[in-house]
């Protein structure tokens, strides 16, 4: 590692990799947007997006948790009531997200002809033509010891 916050190009490359992994992926988006308005109870978050699963809510807010971007408040009532809110961090979120969203609101619509293009032009179909398969490396191996250099 380098002086200061440098990081060195491999580690970089994956932490961004991975933060756009934690932020870009659906159900992040439309988290981090509905708290944009407040604090919300894990329902009202569940019910206002509609399809997602319980499961699959809790998984998402709980690495926006971990990853400091929300807050979980429990608050000592029976039953007790859990809220969940934006850190100051995860208000930042906001703006790049806003920014990508009106990138695509301009750009989709070359994106799909291009798609078309493409489509229509066959690059993406499998050939014809089948090569030999190849078992796993393992299994190709013949089984006498192996040699010590």
């Amino acid at each position: 590692m380098t002086p200061s916050n440098k990081q060195e190009p491999e580690e970089e490359c994956q932490a961004i990799s991975e933060t756009l992994a934690r932020i870009g992926d659906k159900w992040t988006v439309l988290v981090v947007e509905l708290l944009a308005g407040g604090p919300l109870r894990f329902n009202e978050i569940r019910h206002t997006i509609g399809n997602i699963s319980q499961r699959m809510l809790t998984l998402t807010l709980r690495e926006l948790e971990r990853d400091g971007l929300v807050t979980r408040t429990v608050f000592p009532t029976i039953p007790p009531r859990v809220e969940y809110q934006l850190t100051k961090l995860g208000r930042t979120l906001r703006e790049p997200l806003i920014a990508v969203a009106e990138w695509v609101r301009k750009h989709q619509p070359a994106m799909v002809a291009a798609r078309k293009i493409f489509d229509a032009a066959g690059i993406a179909k499998p050939s014809h033509r089948r090569a030999p398969r190849r078992g796993p490396a393992i299994l190709s191996r013949s089984r006498t010891p192996a040699r010590s250099d």
